[in-house]
Formats: structure tokens, C-alpha cells, sequence
């Protein structure tokens, strides 16, 4: 059972320290990778200096008015009410093995609040009535904006960039710090990887392949997040959502929040049971991801997470502000998570290092871009 604390790892020595002192970071994170699938990561090398500017630019794009940030919008998707017809469609091609149209997942630009809607694939393909179920979930809008970006070279996920004269003039620059941010990121993310490789001691060819499904960081995603204030009241009700319980989809998420809190990991030994992810000065949060689960065939944990009401924000004290006319309203967060993904023909198959007698193989062979044309099919 997680005892209320997600486990930290200095990272600071992977690069330059002795074969003894990277074993022992690669072994903790590992650790934490199997047993929470959630960490920590201190002194991981990326300056603060650029974080900082990060979360300046964010909050300097979502402060635009609507008008502004909607001439650079996420493309036509699942979840526009225009298209709505189109959610259904989407679950339909996939079961039917019939290609989506081109361009229809795209998964760039602005994204309003209550467009993207979060859920766990098993809520949906447990249901005896998939498009029902996609409906209904949909009755509790997700209260975030976003900004999503990826890989300048990625020619089948192309960026929404703000124009950076007239209309967008206050964004002069963004484009040309985020690619940078992109690529400080993707560096992050790759040794990351490597020792994680190292401490479930895969073997040289197993990690050749887990390398190489990454090459080029190309299919990852950087996203700004914007939750802004909401009635904690209507949280607690259920009838609006920040960030419901879900598992991310790619190989590892790297996590950068400000200060406000509100990210819940589930207990891998409690069901149903979430503990708080306080933000921790100069950290990263990473956590594993659905295809690294599946690689490792479950050693590693891809846990359920959200983002609820900060632990700060006292349920005792509400009630009491309501009745003296002051507004219920939770604080502003932002946070800037980096999803690192395999390449949309990486193979994902759980290694053979991982399949023991006592683990038993639990996971079928699945191309990485079917799996995440199935689970965004319900998201947008």
C-alpha cells in the first residue's frame, strides 16, 4: 500500500557518476516504476530558469481572450459537438478495422474548456453500449483549457502555431522557446528511459528496441494546462471535473506543476483509494505509461491519476464561506506535461525478459498507433 508519500530519485549523478552510483538510481527508479508507478525526479537537469519561462509563456497564452486563442484551435475532433456524430463514428471504425480519415485525430493547438473529455478505456469497452456510454460520461464537462504541440518533423501531427505579428503580437516568441523547450524534454525523457531499461535489467536487444521505438521524439507531445478556478461545491458534487481518473496512454509522462496542487495518484495497493501529488520545488513528476506497462508485461504500473480539489483547499471551511456570501472557488493550476510516446509503427510486445512463470505473458502484441487511435476516439 502507498503510505501517503510518492517516492523520490535523485537523478543528478546518471550522467557523469560511477557504474555503482547509476546502477542505484536505475534500480530506485525502478522501484518506484514497479511498485507506484509514480516519482519524483530531483536534479534531473533541466534548468530552472527554463521552466520558469515555460510557465510564463503558458499563463501569458491563457490569459489572451477567448477570441484570440481560438484562432489557433485544435482541429475538428471527437469531442466538438459540430462533429459529435463523429465520436460515435470513430469507435465504430476502429472496431470495423476501418482507417479514421486523415487529419480527423490531429491533437494540436487550443483546446477550450469542456472540448476534451477524459476517461479509462475499460469504463467504455466494459459497456454493453459503447456510444451510450461515451454520451453519458460526457455529461460532466472537464473544466481545463489546453495547448497541445509536438514534433516539428512530424508531418501526420502538424503544429497550430500563434501568428507572431498582428493579431497574436503578444506571443512573439512562443513558437521559438517551446520547440526548444520540446527538445530539452525529449533529451530528459530518453535517459529516463535508459535507466529505467537498465533497472528491470532488459537485455541489450530489448533495450536497442525501446530506444529506437522513440527515435527522433517524434511522437511525443508537449501540453500547456490551464485549470482554471471552478466551484469546489459543484467538484464535490460531481457536476464538473478538472481531470477525472485516468492512465496515460504512451510510454512515460514527464510532469511539471506550479504550486496550486490538486494531482491524486490512485494506490496500487488500494483501489479506489487516491493520496495527493504535492508539487516539490525543482522536481519532475514521472510516471509510467499504458505501453511501457505493456512492454514489461505489468512490472511496471501504469496507475490511474487525476486532478481534484488541492489538499489545501479545506472541505471544512466552504460550507461556512458559501453561507457568508464569499465565492467557492478553487485556485488557478498550471501544469506542463510531456507525453513520450513509441513511434505510431513501434511494435509493443511485452519483453521476453519480463515473462516468467510467476508472471505469465498478459498482454497481446498491438502496433502503438492502434492503440492510441482507440483511446483517443473517446477523448475528443
Amino acid at each position: 500500500m502507498l503510505s501517503g508519500k510518492i517516492p523520490s530519485v535523485d537523478f543528478g549523478l546518471w550522467a557523469g557518476g560511477t557504474s555503482q552510483e547509476r546502477n542505484q538510481i536505475a534500480r530506485d527508479l525502478s522501484n518506484a516504476c514497479r511498485h507506484v508507478g509514480f516519482v519524483y525526479l530531483v536534479n534531473h537537469g533541466i534548468e530552472q530558469n527554463l521552466l520558469t519561462e515555460a510557465f510564463a509563456w503558458s499563463k501569458k497564452l491563457f490569459d489572451l481572450p477567448i477570441e484570440k486563442k481560438m484562432l489557433v484551435p485544435h482541429p475538428p475532433g471527437m469531442g466538438c459537438l459540430v462533429f459529435y456524430n463523429f465520436l460515435m463514428m470513430s469507435y465504430i471504425w476502429f472496431c470495423l478495422g476501418i482507417a479514421t480519415p486523415k487529419g480527423f485525430l490531429i491533437h494540436r493547438g487550443y483546446s477550450w474548456p469542456g472540448l476534451e473529455k477524459v476517461s479509462q478505456q475499460e469504463d467504455l469497452t466494459n459497456s454493453s453500449d459503447p456510444a451510450t456510454a461515451t454520451a453519458n460520461i460526457r455529461t460532466v464537462p472537464d473544466v481545463k483549457e489546453s495547448f497541445e504541440m509536438g514534433s516539428e518533423e512530424f508531418a501526420e501531427q502538424p503544429n497550430v502555431w500563434p501568428p507572431e505579428a498582428d493579431a497574436l503580437s503578444e506571443l512573439s516568441g512562443f513558437r521559438t522557446f517551446m520547440v526548444r523547450f520540446y527538445k530539452e524534454c525529449a533529451r530528459l525523457s530518453l535517459e529516463v528511459i535508459r535507466a529505467m531499461a537498465s533497472g528491470i535489467q532488459l537485455s541489450p536487444s530489448e533495450e536497442t528496441h525501446l530506444v529506437a521505438s522513440h527515435a527522433g521524439a517524434l511522437n511525443n507531445q508537449l501540453r500547456l494546462l490551464h485549470y482554471p478556478p471552478v466551484s469546489g461545491a459543484s467538484l464535490r458534487r460531481g457536476e464538473v471535473a478538472r481531470m477525472p481518473a485516468h492512465s496515460d496512454w504512451g510510454t512515460i509522462t514527464l510532469l511539471f506543476q506550479d504550486g496550486a496542487g490538486g494531482l491524486q495518484v490512485e494506490d496500487p495497493g488500494a483501489s479506489g483509494r487516491f493520496v495527493d501529488a504535492p508539487p516539490v520545488d525543482g522536481a519532475v513528476v514521472v510516471n509510467v505509461g499504458d505501453a511501457l506497462m505493456r512492454w514489461t508485461n505489468g512490472y511496471f504500473k501504469s496507475t490511474l491519476h487525476r486532478v481534484g480539489i488541492p489538499p489545501d483547499y479545506s472541505d471544512a471551511a466552504k460550507p461556512q464561506e458559501e453561507q457568508n456570501g464569499r465565492r467557492d472557488l478553487t485556485p488557478s493550476r498550471y501544469s506542463i506535461p510531456y507525453f513520450v510516446s513509441p513511434n505510431p509503427d513501434a511494435v509493443v510486445d511485452c519483453f521476453a525478459s519480463c515473462v516468467t512463470d510467476d508472471r505469465p505473458l498478459g498482454y497481446e502484441r498491438i502496433i502503438y498507433e492502434d492503440y492510441r487511435k482507440m483511446r483517443a476516439s473517446t477523448q475528443y
